[in-house]
């Protein structure tokens, strides 16, 4: 007899598994690159001041501007040899965005110290919720529509306190936030395990999204709470 014989499905279950892990591979070594134009876009916006006129409405047209712009782009350009550019563009364009708070919170005697513990909270979760993803059984997809309504509440939080200025809503904000995206960081995980995303640079676009928000609301927070002048 033929030893060799595979049972029915065997192959193509093989097959689908060797994707799905290809496409988190791929989203993970890509998330890891975006991290650099976003550094880049942050140090150029403090080092030249370019964002520090951007503040209340306007500030807030451009960013929103910039980011759906830079999204639809994303989304149509995500199966081509344009996209992952397109991609790198966008989290430049973020970096930018990021400055003010970054430039905010380097003036205080000890900024640089609380941007590092922002990105090891953020890396911490990340690392909480990769391992959730990955040993969690059940299907998450029911998720996905309440994380949506949150995040619309949150954002129109956040657009009502632009114009209010209100720290305690800040803080609100903030908690909701970090709560929010890191929910969504193990929903958009477990999508890509489950083969429920299958383009690298779309997966990777939801990551960066979820880590953005989260290192942005921790960096808020501890510039609130921990935030000394000399």
């Amino acid at each position: 007899m033929n030893e060799n014989v595979q049972p029915l499905g065997y192959g193509s279950a093989g097959a689908a598994l060797q994707e799905r892990n290809k496409v988190m591979r791929n989203t993970y070594w890509l998330l890891a690159l975006s991290l650099l134009p976003t550094v880049l876009g942050a140090w150029v916006g403090v080092a030249t001041g370019i964002t520090a006129a951007l503040s209340g409405g306007l500030g807030l047209v451009v960013f929103l501007g910039g980011a759906f712009g830079f999204m639809y782009a994303i989304e149509k350009t995500k199966n081509s040899a344009a996209g992952v550019p397109v991609l790198l563009g966008f989290t430049f364009f973020m970096g930018l965005m990021l400055s003010r708070m970054i430039g905010m919170i380097l003036g205080f005697s000890n900024g640089a110290q609380l941007i590092m513990t922002a990105m090891g909270g953020t890396a911490g979760v990340f690392f909480v919720m990769a391992t959730l993803a990955s040993v969690i059984k059940r299907d998450l997809s029911g998720m996905g529509k309440w994380l949506f309504v949150g995040a619309i509440v949150v954002m129109v939080g956040g657009v009502v306190n632009i114009f209010v200025g209100s720290t305690a809503g800040m803080m609100a904000l903030s908690v909701a936030v970090i709560a929010i995206f890191s929910a969504y960081m193990l929903y958009d995980l477990k999508r890509i395990l489950d083969g429920g995303e299958t383009n690298y640079i779309s997966a990777t676009l939801a990551l960066y999204l979820d880590v953005f928000n989260v290192f942005q609301a921790m960096l808020a927070l501890l510039g609130i709470f921990g935030g000394e002048r000399d």
